[in-house]
């Protein structure tokens, strides 16, 4: 299966969890909780409101060598977004592409996706963990903060 026939698969439409594609073609599913959803919005109005230049994309589907990827959330360079816009998904990652973990998420599973997203062509990635608390990587490692996004918060909160 292909990300183009998930898409299309009506039986796919409209799921409470998110999905994606593993190397083998086989969909796999996540299940996620509200504050999952919380931290996907505030992340994407935070980057919105501090840089006009680009566009805050959720569920970003990134083709991989090992399945399709969906970003919880990306910020696109308006130029990037121009290229992509009217695909299913995308050969090129996003400048940003962030990922909101849940219990089921592993360590090693976070390392393998920034790698992915990193080998598409992202400038970073960041991690949000279940409490809100966000860590940044570039191809290099872990960073202090953002270098694109230098003033975003290390935590996300419900304020």
């Amino acid at each position: 299966m292909n990300w183009a026939e998930v898409v299309a698969h009506p039986s796919l439409q409209d799921l409470p969890f998110k999905i994606e594609l593993n190397e083998y073609g086989q969909v796999v599913m996540n299940p996620v909780k509200l504050k999952h959803s919380y931290y996907q919005g505030r992340i994407g109005n935070l980057l919105q409101n501090m840089r006009e230049d680009g566009v805050i994309l959720t569920e970003c589907a990134v083709w991989t060598r090992k399945g399709t990827k969906c970003a919880d959330v990306a910020w696109a360079s308006i130029e990037l977004f121009e290229q992509i816009q009217d695909k299913t998904e995308t050969q090129i990652a996003p400048e940003i592409c962030v990922e909101v973990t849940s219990v089921s998420n592993t360590t090693k599973e976070m390392r393998e996706k920034r790698k992915l997203y990193f080998e598409q062509g992202a400038k970073e990635v960041w991690i949000c963990d279940e409490y809100g608390d966000v860590k940044f990587y570039d191809e290099s490692g872990e960073l202090e903060q953002s270098k694109m996004f230098p003033g975003f918060p290390l935590k996300v909160s419900y304020k």
